[in-house]
């Protein structure tokens, strides 16, 4: 193994660099991985426009990779054991509050730099916390003993296995949250990613009817959304997306709603009060941390008897579930994985998810080794 490593190093806002960096010794309680695939999903083209916090830094949060070289203490710990083949989830939690003996490492503040500004998290931590090899734009990604891996299905391959992440959101925030179970009536808003994962959840759960709602430019990822588990799908630029619901449901309204538009402003968010059954829906939001909402119908919401809650990253069972459901292959997943690039082309590929690179991004898979 050769003594440095190649990387994709964020050094500004929208800017990428490679760059060779040192790789670390490895001591008995820590692991080496070798990166096979670093997904790139709607929040990478988000943070890729921000300014640094500090040093440069390796993005890249859902990764997949072999271990390449495994101490003993680490092995002993977790059970792994150089050659698996694993998916890095990108907390990297205390190991002693609450949260994390729940699974719920998703509210440990250590993983959190809103509440621990030391917080260490892959694809958004400094190159200043040694040593560096945070993300996994990168040949390889440092992995200390608080790593948590899930050890990745026998006949998945290492891009579908890639989809991990927003497969985990999808079940945590459309079963977990949500409540979704047999004969549910759901409304998913957006069909990126976490929302095509949401539809697909559903779908395996029993669901009797799942809507699916997008703009027209979305057109194709709502043929998508069908293939993968919608029965319906609403242009909300061509339709009235509340008259539509209604008819669809027979003017009973929905169970759950699902907002993964993450951005979207007020008008998902009103659909979604408006589209619910008259007492006790389930709202899950996934929301930017900058909206506001000044004029928020809380009277509504109230009188409809609806449970609003955040969505908020997955729990440990989630990705264990959303690995099984891949390793399924009920449904079709190279309808996901659209488009694999180098790691020289971070940059394109980040872009390509945001709609400004390459057409019909949905899922994009960085090949590091390519």
């Amino acid at each position: 193994m050769a003594d440095t490593t190649l990387v994709a190093l964020k050094t500004g806002p929208s800017t990428t660099e490679l760059r060779e960096f040192p790789l670390p010794d490895i001591p008995p309680d820590a692991a080496l991985l070798k990166m096979e695939v670093a997904g790139v999903c709607g929040t990478d083209v988000s943070q890729y426009k921000l300014p640094l916090r500090g040093a440069p830094l390796i993005m890249g949060h859902e990764n997949v990779g072999t271990l390449a070289k495994v101490g003993s203490l680490f092995a002993k710990h977790k059970g792994f054991k150089e050659g698996d083949l694993v998916f890095l989830e990108h907390y990297l939690p205390c190991g002693h509050c609450e949260w994390d003996h729940m699974g719920e490492y998703r509210h440990c503040a250590a993983t959190e730099w809103f509440y621990d500004p030391a917080a260490i998290r892959y694809g958004y931590t400094s190159t200043e916390i040694a040593p560096g090899l945070w993300g996994g734009f990168s040949h390889y990604v440092y992995l200390p003993l608080n790593v948590v891996l899930h050890r990745v299905p026998a006949g998945l391959s290492p891009e579908e296995a890639g989809i991990a992440t927003p497969m985990s959101n999808g079940i945590q925030w459309t079963l977990m949250d949500g409540g979704v179970g047999y004969a549910s009536t759901v409304l998913i808003q957006g069909p990126g990613q976490q929302g095509l994962c949401c539809a697909m959840a559903a779908k395996q759960a029993g669901a009797a009817t799942i809507i699916v709602t997008g703009t027209s430019k979305d057109a194709r990822r709502l043929e998508v959304a069908r293939k993968l588990g919608a029965d319906e799908v609403i242009d909300v630029q061509k339709e009235n997306a509340l008259e539509r619901v209604m008819e669809i449901t027979g003017g009973r309204g929905v169970d759950v709603v699902v907002d993964c538009t993450s951005g979207g402003g007020s008008a998902p968010m009103l659909l979604g009060i408006e589209a619910t059954k008259r007492r006790g829906a389930t709202m899950v939001v996934q929301g930017e941390g900058n909206s506001t909402f000044p004029d928020f119908p809380i009277g509504r919401l109230t009188r409809k008897g609806i449970t609003m809650k955040s969505a908020r990253g997955h729990s440990y069972r989630a990705v264990e579930l959303g690995l099984y459901h891949l390793g399924s292959r009920r449904f079709p997943l190279e309808l996901m994985t659209t488009h694999r690039f180098k790691l020289s082309e971070v940059d394109y590929a980040i872009k390509s998810v945001g709609g400004d690179g390459a057409p019909g991004a949905i899922h994009v898979s960085v090949m590091p080794w390519t």
